[in-house]
């Protein structure tokens, strides 16, 4: 098969190493990739979320499957074009997409199957939320209803905290994604990822894992896109993804299909767990990053044989073997991150480092120039590991990052730390 991937960051690169692993992959190109991927696949430049563009050039390349990895083209409606061009392809349509590019929309979907999740207010000017902010207990969580990488969520301690949320959101400072809000209560307990596979009627269960969001040790900082992840998730029990399943994706899965847009692709459930019972903080219509990269690794070539049967409506007869192992994926970022943060660093003793099937170094955010390899990014790097147990992976990869010489990056050397 000729394979296209859309994306060029560390969720692409790993989705890149996986699907090389299967016999099925004759050619990958990814579009646009970045130094890792060009080391393992063809890269094009490609405007990835012109549906039209990617169609002419899938067909020009003779493309057999289409790997959609960030959410904007997702948004975009690019695989609408492609399936409209007659292209397999993996991910959810426009619509469908609305779980993630709408952060309203999903609490709608919620309300409308009894899916468990934080109360809300959906607000569209600054005045009334911030009356409903003074009518609410802090803590409470601010959200710019539209995709805003990442960054969009805040998770405020004080009254005063949300109202200047809120004053930066109708601002401008996440663009258009901030002219909706959507207010939440604040939900304790712990925060999972619980991966899916959906093919528009059946669901396949493959995979979790938990991230670190906040940029400092011991969780504290300012929200990132995740400085480092795990996989899989302990408070992820057996039964609380039973639970998960039953409660929360599959009455998701039949209201989309009920309104006329049925979901195809993988989605992603941010949930908080807390005395065995979960709750939906939020979807995402995409793997995860840096969760993909820790499912891949623990995933191999057989994701490529997984997201084949989705896009194919074959998920009734597919399943996963897992083994027994444990992953995780070590961010390193440029200093400054997520704030202003300097491009143009050279990264060293990359080619000395190991990749095989238990350690690898995904690329998020590089460029190779003149024969270097520079950061280009906030998130640069992600040092990745397995192991037979969480700390043997854990030992792995910040081993390969001790030998790592980039002065200007920096990374959390407590990632795994509720787990361990």
């Amino acid at each position: 098969m000729n394979i296209l991937i859309l994306g060029g960051g560390g969720r692409e690169h790993a989705l890149a190493w996986a699907i090389l692993q299967n016999p099925k992959c004759d050619r990958l190109i990814v579009a646009p990739g970045n130094a890792g991927i060009a080391a393992i696949a063809e890269c094009a430049t490609l405007d990835i979320e012109d549906g039209g563009a990617v169609a002419a050039f899938a067909e020009e390349n003779a493309v057999d499957f289409v790997v959609i990895g960030p959410e904007a083209p997702l948004a975009a409606g690019v695989a609408d074009r492609l399936e409209a061009a007659g292209l397999l392809c993996f991910g959810p349509s426009q619509a469908a997409a609305q779980l993630e590019s709408s952060k309203s929309f999903t609490k709608a979907v919620c309300d409308a199957c009894n899916a468990p999740t934080a109360s809300y207010g959906h607000f569209t000017d600054a005045a009334a939320a911030k009356a409903h902010i003074r009518e609410t207990d802090a803590p409470i969580v601010v959200k710019a209803d539209g995709l805003a990488a990442g960054k969009g969520v805040i998770v405020a301690q004080t009254e005063a905290e949300a109202e200047a949320a809120i004053d930066d959101m109708f601002g401008g400072a996440f663009g258009g994604a901030g002219a909706e809000v959507v207010i939440e209560e604040f939900m304790e307990g712990e925060e999972a990822s619980f991966f899916v596979l959906c093919d528009g009627t059946d669901v396949l269960a493959i995979g979790t894992a938990q991230d670190h969001k906040r940029v400092g040790e011991g969780d504290t900082g300012p929200n990132t896109g995740g400085m480092g992840a795990y996989s899989p998730a302990p408070v992820m029990t057996d039964a609380v993804c039973a639970k998960a399943l039953e409660d929360i994706v599959k009455p998701t899965v039949a209201e989309m299909a009920r309104r006329g847009t049925p979901y195809k692709g993988v989605l992603y459930a941010g949930l908080m767990v807390r005395d065995g019972q979960p709750r939906l903080v939020e979807y995402n219509v995409r793997f995860g990053d840096p969760e993909a990269q820790v499912l891949m690794m623990r995933l191999g070539g057989q994701a490529l044989d997984l997201m084949l049967a989705c896009a194919e409506g074959r998920l009734a007869d597919a399943k996963v073997n897992w083994a027994d192992d444990h992953a995780m994926t070590v961010v390193m970022a440029a200093k400054g991150y997520p704030g202003a943060y300097e491009k143009g660093s050279v990264i060293g003793g990359l080619d000395a480092l190991p990749a095989d099937s238990f350690r690898m170094v995904f690329h998020a955010g590089t460029r190779a120039e003149d024969g270097k390899v520079t950061a280009a990014g906030g998130r640069v790097l992600n040092v990745t590991a397995r192991g037979a147990s969480l700390a043997e992976a854990r030992e792995r990869a910040y081993a390969m990052i001790d030998r790592i010489d980039w002065p200007e990056g920096f990374f959390r050397r407590d990632i795994g730390w509720r787990a361990l």
